[in-house]
């Protein structure tokens, strides 16, 4: 299967990947499974922070020590990513969602039954590893399943389980760790994972992998493109404005913004369904144009991060703020989902699998530099203007993937 495009790719419309459509008579359904992958995965990879403090009780560790567990995970992420797609590029998709979630579920009971830190980390460390490769080749067999104008809008609806999971299912399981115990929330994430297995067995049709390529052709391809490594730049370092001030969410609205302790969850479901909202809009926007789309959410993440920096004291002022934030930030991911898709050539595997490498590596540097701003004593709200930094790098990173594609020097996909 090659990845083919169309001319103006990514400028002038949306999506233009050449992927073979799969005849079914449920798409919708297919989909919404696929969907619940996502929100099995959104639940997992949030729901730790919410429980740190009876894991940390739990293993007999300090929260800092706790904390390193969500760092293997995403660490698992990042490795993760590049050598399932590097074995898998050939293999059955359906299998391979199904092997996947199978795995996910398994090192999810592992991190249950966890006698001591170290088994917890390396568990973790272990249940990241699927995460990025589940969303690249469900986004793939989500556009396989819809006509080529209705592909951003498949890939939107698969990154849409993950941002429902802010709203319902990290709450949730928050609330069932801190009244049953820690070790309960990774049972229900791996009764998750296994749910899923069922539901894509049971409503995905079976799509072929492609026999032609190899993991080594489509690394070669795919790490040998300049606007490959430019379009992961962007996600690494633009869409860390966004975790700049994600992570520090519950001490800019107590300390800066003088409400109390109570109002944090109302804040944090306004982040929720920002990623909803943002998510549904970007499968809209991405049917107009992928690229144009990713310079109109990284402009809009700099001017509503300078806007979070003033609003931040105003108490309840920020909320609207915080909504704006996280939609923008999701338009980012799902087109970028898609516009590595577009300019991976041969290598759509990887193109769409490699994504959520390059957003853990943003959610890492994202938190730090937020917190090195801090540690240096200027405040819960100067992470904003970090992440408004990060998101301006990130729109001149896109700006110039732009003139490399004039100049003849990428992929014909690059557009």
């Amino acid at each position: 299967m090659t990845a083919e495009v169309t001319t103006g790719a990514g400028g002038a419309g949306g999506p233009t990947w050449a992927e073979p459509t799969v005849p079914t008579r449920r798409p919708a359904l297919a989909i919404l499974a696929l969907a619940v992958g996502g929100f099995t995965i959104g639940t997992t990879e949030f729901m730790t922070m919410g429980v740190l403090p009876e894991i940390a009780d739990g293993v007999d560790v300090s929260v800092p020590s706790a904390g390193h567990v969500i760092s293997a995970y995403a660490l698992g992420v990042v490795i993760g990513v590049p050598v399932l797609a590097f074995f898998g590029a050939a293999l059955p998709r359906r299998a391979m969602l199904v092997g996947l979630m199978v795995a996910y579920g398994a090192f999810n009971l592992m991190s249950a039954a966890a006698p001591d830190y170290h088994v917890l980390a390396a568990a973790r460390f272990l249940d990241g590893l699927p995460h990025g490769a589940y969303f690249g080749v469900a986004s793939l067999v989500a556009a396989s399943l819809v006509p080529p104008a209705r592909r951003g809008r498949a890939v939107a609806s698969v990154m849409l389980g993950l941002s429902v999971a802010n709203v319902v299912g990290v709450p949730f399981a928050t609330f069932l760790g801190q009244q049953v115990g820690w070790r309960s929330t990774y049972v229900l994430a791996a009764a998750l994972a296994l749910a899923t297995a069922g539901l894509v067995l049971a409503v995905v049709p079976s799509v072929p992998g492609d026999p032609e390529t190899s993991g080594r052709k489509e690394a070669r391809e795919f790490f040998g493109s300049l606007q490959v490594w430019l379009t992961m730049a962007v996600g690494a370092i633009g869409f860390g404005g966004m975790f700049a001030v994600y992570s520090y969410i519950a001490k800019t609205v107590t300390v800066t913004g003088g409400l109390e302790r109570g109002t944090v969850p109302i804040f944090v479901l306004a982040l929720g369904l920002g990623m909803v909202a943002g998510t549904w809009v970007a499968g809209e926007l991405a049917a107009w144009s992928v690229y144009r789309s990713l310079l109109l959410s990284s402009a809009t993440g700099v001017l509503v991060l300078l806007v979070y920096f003033v609003a931040a004291p105003g108490g309840w002022a920020l909320l609207p703020v915080a909504f704006v934030v996280t939609a923008t930030g999701s338009v980012l991911v799902v087109n970028l989902q898609l516009r590595l898709m577009d300019v991976a050539g041969g290598a759509v595997t990887l193109g769409a699998a490699m994504n959520h490498a390059s957003l853990n590596v943003a959610n890492a540097l994202g938190a730090w530099l937020g917190g090195v701003v801090i540690a240096a004593g200027w405040g819960y709200r100067a992470p904003a203007l970090v992440g408004a930094g990060l998101a301006l790098l990130g729109l001149l990173i896109l700006l110039v993937s732009a003139v490399v594609h004039r100049r003849g020097t990428a992929l014909p996909a690059a557009g």
